[in-house]
């Protein structure tokens, strides 16, 4: 069953990306009821400005569907190739932690520097578990 312990990283992702969209569902409901934006609005994202807290999250929503995209195949491959050592554990947490602080950064505060730092420690972590799977499968052969 150790082999399959990746699915809980994976899970904790798919349960942040539903706490982001959440969030955005939120403030674009919120922006519709204090009248920022009309609801309509949203049909085709024309005929006013979105107001920036909808906007922030709308980017971060997007944002988490692209470099975790890497992250969820890493996962699904190192699990095929029975490639579940834990270091691999190790980095996955890691990287699932990082992408949570970067969310809190990106949704809160918004402050830069932090939230380059901590996105590229993401990207560090994304790549030293391809760089594992990848030299585990090499190293098999």
């Amino acid at each position: 069953m150790e082999n399959f312990g990746l699915v809980y990283p994976m899970f904790a992702m798919v349960v942040l990306t539903c706490v982001v969209l959440a969030a955005l569902f939120r403030a674009r409901t919120q922006s519709v009821a204090t009248g920022q934006v009309s609801a309509s609005y949203f049909k085709t994202y024309r005929g006013g400005d979105e107001p920036d807290a909808s906007v922030q999250l709308s980017r971060h929503f997007a944002n988490i569907f692209e470099a975790p995209t890497l992250f969820y195949v890493v996962c699904l491959a190192a699990m095929i190739v029975n490639q579940t050592a834990w270091p691999l554990h190790l980095l996955a947490w890691m990287y699932v932690l990082l992408r949570a602080a970067h969310a809190h950064i990106h949704i809160g505060r918004n402050k830069l520097r932090p939230r380059i730092f901590v996105y590229f420690t993401s990207w560090i972590a994304l790549l030293l578990m391809w760089v594992y799977v990848t030299a585990a499968v090499i190293t098999s052969n």
